[in-house]
């Protein structure tokens, strides 16, 4: 059975609310004066981005990959737990838990039915997910585990773009390089990642080399050559790569990152300079996947990407320098890319749809 198109749209507009929740919560730690629901709002902006917004969207992704409809539960509880949070539930933990289970169960089966590095990549990023959940459903504190919610969204990424690397020339060492850096980010994650020194230090080599690795055989450096839309997806993945390394020299650069600035800096390194311009690439391909819904390419995409490079730019300085307003400001600038990126897709999207219905449009 095939779960249409028009089912998924409720879990991708939960997957949104989670998004514009997440952002107002974020700023509202960062000390913008805007109104908060409730005194604790502003801790749910970890779990409402990563498990509410990016967790449901790629529980979607997935489940559209894999087929049928029990992958969907996974998204589906996902989504609930966005709704837990923002009802201020204590259900959301177990509700986020569970779609991590089963998100792992999917790409489990996806193994299963291709059995292959990327697959078996993307398998351990839903299970990172799960061991990260698992220690927030147990009362682990954010900062001790979010090295496992990260790991999450860097596997999954990686997987994918290993899966459209077989497009370029690969040598049986280099996918003995790429296993070797998934087995030490691991490693750096067992030893308790950015709260550790040590295992802070192994996280941090091993996202400079996941970047190195990226930066030679991703397909990206031969799409940049073309024009439109590969051409912006490339641009968008190796900036991506760079924040990506910058985290990782981050996390290597000394002891644990917990109660210090540098653990603000390595967070939104990952999380907006790499996770978002990763998003802001792939948009234009997987909502139309996803949702039926075509996005073409427009010149002012590069608007959001570059304020988004700005926004990361100037929070990283603030953070370096130990002054606020900078940091204040960068995440200010970072919701409106975020902002400005939704506005352009949903343009894009209205003037597709209108050059399809219009007069000229095919009536067949």
């Amino acid at each position: 059975m095939v779960v249409p198109r028009v089912a998924r749209v409720p879990l991708m507009a939960l997957a949104m609310a989670a998004l514009a929740a997440g952002v107002w919560a974020g700023l509202l730690r960062l000390g913008w004066p805007l109104p908060a629901p409730g005194e604790s709002f502003g801790a749910l902006h970890g779990p409402l981005m990563i498990g509410g917004f990016l967790g449901t969207l790629i529980g979607v992704e997935r489940a559209v990959a894999l087929g049928g409809v029990w992958p969907y539960a996974a998204p589906v509880l996902s989504a609930a737990g966005v709704v837990a949070l923002l009802a201020g539930s204590p259900l959301a933990p177990l509700l986020l838990t569970g779609a991590a289970a089963l998100l792992t169960a999917t790409c489990l089966a996806i193994f299963a039915a291709q059995p292959a590095l990327f697959t078996a990549t993307m398998a351990l990023g839903a299970m990172s997910w799960l061991v990260g959940n698992a220690a927030w459903l147990a009362g682990v504190a954010v900062p001790q585990l979010v090295s496992w919610w990260l790991a999450f969204l860097v596997l999954t990424i990686a997987g994918e773009r290993l899966e459209l690397s077989r497009l370029m020339p690969r040598t049986r060492a280099a996918e003995r390089t790429f296993t070797a850096v998934v087995v030490v980010l691991l490693a750096g994650l067992v030893s308790g990642g950015i709260a550790s020194g040590f295992g802070a230090r192994l996280v941090g080599l091993a996202l400079v080399a996941l970047t190195v690795w990226l930066a030679r055989y991703d397909v990206a450096r031969r799409t940049i050559r073309q024009t439109g839309l590969p051409r912006f997806t490339a641009w968008c993945l190796l900036t991506g790569y760079g924040w990506l390394a910058v985290a990782g020299l981050i996390a290597m650069s000394g002891g644990t990152l917990v109660d210090t600035r540098a653990y603000d800096a390595f967070l939104h390194a990952v999380l907006l300079g790499f996770v978002f311009a990763m998003i802001f690439g792939h948009a234009p391909i997987i909502f139309p996947a996803v949702l039926g819904v075509p996005i073409p390419f427009r010149g002012g995409f590069y608007l959001h990407l570059l304020l988004l490079h700005f926004s990361v730019a100037l929070r990283l300085e603030g953070d370096a320098v130990g002054y606020d307003p900078p940091r204040a400001w960068g995440g200010l600038f970072g919701a409106l890319a975020v902002l400005l990126f939704l506005g352009n897709t949903v343009r894009s999207a209205a003037g597709a749809r209108r050059r399809l219905s219009g007069p000229h449009a095919s009536s067949t």
